[in-house]
C-alpha cells in the first residue's frame, strides 16, 4: 500500500498515519439545530511528512478510536465552501480504522480527551 493518498474504485480518500493531537469537542447552535464538531491531527509516514486537521461532525463516527499514538487509517471528503467572497476548506473524516494502539505505557494514564472521560463523578447520589 501506498503512503500517498489511495482512491479506491469508487473515489474514496484516505490517508495513513498517526494521530498526534485531538482538539476537544466543539458545540453550538445553527439554523438547522444544534451542531457537535470534534477535530484531530494526524501526522503522515510519507518522506515529506504532513500534519493535516480532520473534522468529524455529529456523531458519523466512533470517537473513542480518537487516542493519541494511535495509527490509523482515515477516510475522507475535502469541500470547499464560499462566505463573503472567501472560500474556505474542510477536510471531514467519515471513518477511521485503527492500524496500530501504539506504544502504551503502563505508568501514563491513557490519553482522553476531556469530553470522552467517563471517570464516575462524587455527586453524592446513590445510583
Amino acid at each position: 500500500m501506498s503512503l500517498k493518498t489511495q482512491y479506491k474504485k469508487n473515489n474514496i480518500m484516505e490517508k495513513t498515519g498517526t494521530i498526534i493531537h485531538v482538539l476537544p469537542t466543539k458545540t453550538g447552535e445553527g439554523k438547522n439545530g444544534t451542531w457537535k464538531k470534534q477535530e484531530f491531527v494526524i501526522e503522515t509516514e510519507e518522506q515529506f511528512k504532513k500534519k493535516i486537521c480532520f473534522q468529524v461532525w455529529g456523531d458519523k463516527i466512533d470517537t473513542s478510536k480518537l487516542i493519541e499514538g494511535t495509527k490509523a487509517t482515515v477516510s475522507l471528503d475535502v469541500e470547499s465552501r464560499e462566505y463573503n467572497g472567501n472560500w474556505y476548506a474542510d477536510i471531514k473524516a467519515w471513518k477511521v480504522d485503527v492500524l496500530d494502539a501504539g506504544f502504551i505505557d503502563p505508568q501514563q494514564p491513557p490519553l482522553v480527551p476531556p469530553d470522552l472521560d467517563m471517570t464516575p463523578k462524587d455527586d453524592g447520589l446513590p445510583f
